[in-house]
């Protein structure tokens, strides 16, 4: 599957594909762009990534989290090139018998992308500034954000 694409996610459409009689749960995480960041006002976001490495990492990420979670079926799409405020720049979608599953693998998925696949992003700002982020700054805690940096190591 191709994790990567130009153009808008249909989260709507991906989430329609998830029915499956086994899946008592089905968890779809929406990364949108806010429209501030660190107290700066926000215009769009910017994203390139080394496209053939990164969806592989992507499909190898998915495969084991349907291993690992036992999931039915799970989805990682990455937006690239401009978002806008309110623009979907990523989606999880992970389906499982029971909701712990398919709550963790979803979780599990994210991080993993954001922390370890070659996406960047590009944060344009209003007072006509940019500057290129990291990917990892979906967690504020930074004991939480310690931890699951270590929790990934041993996995």
């Amino acid at each position: 599957m191709k994790h990567l694409q130009y153009t808008d996610i249909n989260y709507s459409g991906l989430f329609d594909e998830f029915r499956n009689p086994n899946s008592g749960a089905v968890v779809l995480f929406s990364g949108e762009v806010r429209d501030n960041n660190k107290g700066r006002e926000v215009t769009h976001l910017d994203y390139e990534a080394y496209e053939p490495m990164a969806n592989k990492m992507i499909d190898e990420i998915v495969d084991e989290a349907i291993s690992q979670f036992r999931l039915n079926q799970a989805v990682c799409v990455h937006r690239l090139g401009q978002v806008e405020i309110s623009g979907c720049a990523v989606v999880v979608i992970t389906g499982a018998g029971h909701r712990k599953e398919a709550y963790d693998a979803n979780r599990y998925i994210i991080n993993r992308v954001k922390n370890e696949v070659p996406i960047w992003k590009h944060e344009f700002f209003a007072d006509g500034t940019s500057e290129w982020g990291q990917n990892c700054d979906c967690i504020t805690n930074v004991d939480e954000h310690e931890h699951d940096h270590q929790h990934e190591k041993v996995k």
